[in-house]
């Protein structure tokens, strides 16, 4: 189709004199000029002014529609990266769930090696958080990670799969980290609802699917394209969870910008034993009470409210002091040159 101007329908303009003025537009300061347009063999006229604002109007229409093709193409690139984002997270997805399954007794370590990860973040020094420096063997060696070896080899023979086939380059151990983190908490979800049903995995699976948690997880999944860091996060900014009393931990949340509720959502990222970890939380005055709450919110059937703060607190707390690349391990796409088609 033949492109057209918005100026090309324009009615002609020309500059003719008037003896007489007409009585829509009054003499002004300037009675020696008119504008008279042809259109359709008509005859209308336009002052000075009126003949600016128009003409400028038109070509603001024109600049909005060529804007408005550039638009759609950044748009349309958008779109594929999203898809291609979008389609590579599900596969991760699927990676893990099939070697956390297969090993769920490293479920909290898994869920602690996250939990490591993001609460080295320093507020005064914006340093630190879910950077990937875990994995480095002098951080990895410390007391408070100790045990962790055993989930961060389970993560790295999943990412050897995952970057196989992977089109935007390899997943960040910060990402894989956290999205690891995302897969234990899901199956603890599961779990949980299978038990409901008496054991029954299959009623338990439609329990989830119906009443889980599923939804929440947008702003977490979103935030994908964390960068790992190339030197260990500095020492000291962690407790050892099993030594720590429940004011270091409350200190700990508190410094990075959480407090008692986050503390006790999280009871099970502390510890092997959720039990037994929120029994030592709860002799805290100002903790006790999340304690309680998220307890009764597990006997329930739908788990909502110890469901959705944690997955509020986790994606908080997997985001601490970082700049997200929304295009991360996106790909160009090949154009298919049609001229080269035999049809």
């Amino acid at each position: 189709m033949e492109s057209v101007s918005l100026l090309s329908t324009l009615p002609s303009l020309s500059s003719r004199p008037f003896s007489q003025p007409s009585p829509q537009f009054p003499t002004s300061r300037h009675p020696h000029v008119r504008v008279c347009c042809l259109s359709g063999g008509e005859q209308w006229q336009m002052r000075r002014r009126d003949l600016v604002g128009c003409v400028g109007t038109v070509v603001g229409l024109e600049m909005i529609a060529t804007y408005g093709k550039f638009t759609k193409e950044a748009e349309a690139a958008d779109l594929i990266q999203r898809r291609q984002r979008s389609e590579f997270q599900s596969n991760i997805k699927g990676t893990l769930d099939k070697a956390i399954t297969a090993s769920p007794d490293l479920v909290p370590a898994i869920l602690k090696l996250a939990l490591n990860d993001a609460m080295t973040y320093d507020k005064a020094t914006k340093s630190g958080g879910a950077n990937g420096s875990i994995r480095l063997s002098p951080e990895l060696s410390r007391p408070e990670n100790s045990g962790l070896a055993s989930a961060l080899s389970l993560l790295e023979e999943a990412k050897k799969e995952i970057d196989s086939y992977s089109k935007g380059g390899p997943i960040s151990y910060a990402d894989l980290i956290q999205f690891a983190a995302q897969t234990a908490v899901k199956k603890t979800f599961l779990d949980a609802a299978i038990r409901k049903c008496g054991g029954n995995e299959d009623k338990g699976r439609t329990l989830y699917a119906a009443y889980g948690s599923n939804g929440q997880w947008g702003l977490f999944e979103r935030q994908f394209g964390r960068s790992d860091s190339p030197d260990p996060d500095p020492e000291g900014r962690i407790p050892q969870w099993d030594k720590a009393s429940v004011q270091d931990m409350k200190n700990k949340f508190s410094a990075i910008g959480l407090g008692p509720r986050q503390l006790a959502v999280m009871s099970a990222f502390l510890g092997p034993d959720q039990l037994e970890t929120e029994t030592l939380l709860a002799s805290d005055k100002d903790v006790l009470p999340w304690v309680q709450k998220y307890q009764r919110s597990r006997e329930t059937v739908s788990q909502t409210d110890y469901e959705v703060d944690l997955i509020t607190t986790l994606t908080k707390l997997s985001t601490l002091g970082l700049q997200i690349n929304y295009e991360a391990y996106t790909y160009p796409v090949q154009k298919v040159d049609f001229s080269k088609l035999k049809l």
